[in-house]
């Protein structure tokens, strides 16, 4: 992958980086010259990847072990990323789980809770207490990662499209405050559809443990007539983290292979 330095000098913190979407999004912005704070409740799977990236890239990344359903562990992490890499101008809010495919008669509280302090309540925290480090960098991105779920509804869904939704929602209310307010942050969402990461394991599950037959499946309503693969969203990140977005806020950018345009 060529280099270009299209975030260069810049901090990032994108939670639930350690693999899938999170992995692709941190190895994207660091090859492009931003630092990387890598947060993950899995700690060790953070240290190892910001291992790898320092491996390439000397100095570039930071690990860090977070529960972004824990707001305590929220201000502890974005404290230490902020002061480790020197400032704090984008964050990828990535961290999120999938629902366990629960009709509404099914579902249950548990599940309901789990997804909204995960998916939908961490992206409040880290808007929160990012945003003070955030606006003293002076040109600054956050990046929510919804869904296509959180546009459309899905059966056996229930919790992962209500949380996804709101994570869209909260977008354009933030995306609103702070540009009422001159602070130069600008806030965006990023709505994936199937993408090739450990997100997809139920559906393979169901396809009995058949990868290629469960992904040939989720591709049959795709106009593209494929799934994603992680790069595909880590681009569309790298485009509004970068000041090339400089005139975009409060909008949603679907990475669906044209799915919602049905």
């Amino acid at each position: 992958m060529s280099r270009t330095g299209r975030v260069a000098g810049k901090a990032a913190l994108i939670t639930g980086g350690a693999q899938g979407l999170g992995e692709a999004i941190a190895w994207m912005l660091a090859r492009e010259g931003s630092k990387v704070a890598i947060s993950d409740i899995n700690g060790k799977g953070a240290e190892d990847l910001a291992a790898r990236i320092n491996a390439e890239i000397p100095g570039a990344a930071s690990a860090y072990a977070h529960d972004v359903a824990s707001e305590d562990q929220w201000i502890d992490v974005v404290a230490r990323a902020t002061a480790d890499m020197g400032g704090l101008s984008i964050l990828v809010n990535n961290a999120g789980v999938g629902d366990v495919l629960l009709f509404a008669e099914q579902d249950t509280t548990e599940n309901w809770q789990r997804q909204y302090e995960i998916n939908l309540r961490s992206v409040m925290f880290g808007c929160k207490h990012a945003m003070p480090h955030l606006r003293a960098s002076g040109s600054a991105s956050i990046v929510n990662i919804s869904s296509i779920a959180g546009l459309a509804g899905a059966p056996g869904m229930g919790a992962y499209n209500a949380t996804k939704a709101g994570v869209w929602m909260y977008t354009k209310t933030v995306a609103l405050e702070a540009a009422k307010m001159d602070w130069n942050v600008r806030v965006n969402s990023v709505h994936p559809v199937f993408i090739k990461t450990a997100i997809l394991d139920p559906f393979v599950a169901m396809a009995g443990g058949d990868e290629q037959k469960a992904h040939e499946r989720l591709a049959r309503g795709i106009p593209l007539k494929r799934i994603g693969e992680p790069n595909d969203v880590a681009y569309c990140v790298l485009y509004l983290a970068s000041d090339e977005a400089k005139f975009i806020t409060g909008a949603e950018f679907k990475v669906d292979g044209g799915m919602t345009a049905q």
